[in-house]
């Protein structure tokens, strides 16, 4: 290594792993993922593999959101910077909060702004609040980008573990009053990735108490709030209180089928939403208008989603009849495209699975199955609906193959 070379990896910093940056053999699950799906379709260039470990949709934007696109590209005034977006998407945000979630009382241009996709929303908020020595809760298992940076900024992480017993919300009583004082940011993600439970109006109720009580603010990532399979999607915002204390992030990536076009916004506490705006200025010159332009279609239009959401159902019912006739205990989740199952101990008179992880390697280089395994809270795996089927008879002979390969062992609960 030149003394050039030297330097450079001495500069990185302690955030990053200090002169280690790059150096580290450690493999990430989704790395090992990815090595072994090409590795298992080296060795049996003839079987299909199913990947239900794929968490983004299958399909495009619906036509009238790509027309929309096309359309606006062409206009000369949609070119320049739209920094904090574009009135026109700030009121189609308030009039869809209100529509499909019945939060009123919303003001455009004081409650709302664009971000380029939720994660980057999520990425500025502790920028706004955290201090060194400041705490952050997270769940887990979850999305892991509020704390990543809560932590660049020398806060403390201290995670909140989603249980089964616990319908997988977070203890909120198990906070102590020292960790209570020291919290500046409390993140929830209802319907929730990876596990798809819901969210109950009573924890919202108890949230809420819990960040007056202790002047915190909540972030609810409601980047699946629309994947939702009650009768009628609850936002965090809905509840009297909520406006006092935290946001919403809501996405257009799993509800539209947008994910690549990077549109999503944040909604709530006026504050909140200010100093988002303010740290935005700093980061990012706003969406392209276009993008926004269509992404105002898809909003006036959520009988959108409700096509997408009964895909989803339609494939998760079918995947949790098939997988409990294999053995394991699967139950429809409240919303999002995600079944989150515990995996089995081992193969009866066979191999057993000490993870979620082995038992996900297994299913990849032995079944031609991709999934994702989650061991922080007990060792689960996580299937995902957005497999690639065109029509309800594709969706059905994957799931039937899916089944049959599972038939062929004899798995330990």
């Amino acid at each position: 290594m030149s003394d050039k070379e030297n330097y450079i990896q001495n500069l990185f910093a302690n955030r990053l792993g200090g002169n280690k940056f790059g150096k580290d053999t450690k493999i990430y699950k989704f790395e090992k993922i990815k090595r072994a799906k090409r590795a298992a379709m080296e060795e049996n260039p003839k079987k299909e593999l199913f990947d239900l470990g794929v968490g983004e949709p299958d399909e495009m934007a619906f036509p009238g959101v790509i027309k929309t696109l096309q359309l606006e590209t062409e206009k000369p005034e949609n070119r320049g910077y739209t920094d904090n977006g574009i009135q026109e998407f700030k009121d189609a945000a308030v009039i869809y909060m209100d529509k499909v979630f019945n939060v009123k009382g919303l003001d455009p241009n004081k409650h709302v702004n664009h971000t380029i996709g939720a994660k980057p929303g999520l990425a500025m908020l502790p920028s706004i609040f955290i201090n060194p020595g400041d705490i952050t809760l997270m769940t887990v298992p979850g999305y892991p980008v509020m704390g990543t940076h809560t932590q660049y900024l020398g806060g403390e992480v201290v995670n909140l573990p989603l249980t089964k017993e616990n319908n997988f919300l977070p203890d909120l009583k198990s906070i102590t009053p020292d960790i209570a004082k020291k919290t500046k940011l409390l993140y929830l993600n209802y319907p929730n990735n990876p596990t798809g439970a819901n969210a109950t109006r009573a924890f919202y109720e108890e949230a809420i108490d819990f960040a007056k009580q202790y002047d915190v603010v909540i972030v609810q990532d409601a980047a699946y709030g629309a994947l939702n399979f009650d009768e009628k999607p609850t936002s965090f915002l809905s509840i009297p209180g909520a406006m006092d204390v935290g946001v919403e992030i809501h996405s257009l990536s799993k509800s539209y089928n947008m994910t690549g076009w990077r549109i999503a916004f944040i909604v709530g506490n006026e504050l909140v939403v200010k100093g988002v705006a303010h740290v935005k200025d700093n980061m990012d010159s706003g969406q392209f208008a276009a993008i926004q332009k269509a992404a105002v279609y898809a909003l006036e239009n959520p009988d959108i989603t409700e096509k997408i959401l009964a895909k989803y159902r339609r494939r998760l019912a079918t995947l949790v009849e098939a997988l409990n006739s294999v053995g394991f205990d699967a139950t429809m989740p409240g919303g999002s495209f995600f079944l989150y199952v515990e995996a089995p101990k081992g193969i009866k008179g066979g191999q057993r699975f000490q993870s979620g992880e082995e038992f996900s390697q297994y299913l990849i280089k032995e079944m031609m199955i991709s999934t994702v395994p989650w061991d922080d809270v007990g060792n689960f795996t996580r299937f995902s609906v957005t497999f690639a089927a065109k029509g309800i008879e594709e969706e059905i002979r994957i799931i039937n193959e899916i089944k049959n390969r599972l038939l062929t062992v004899n798995f330990e609960f």
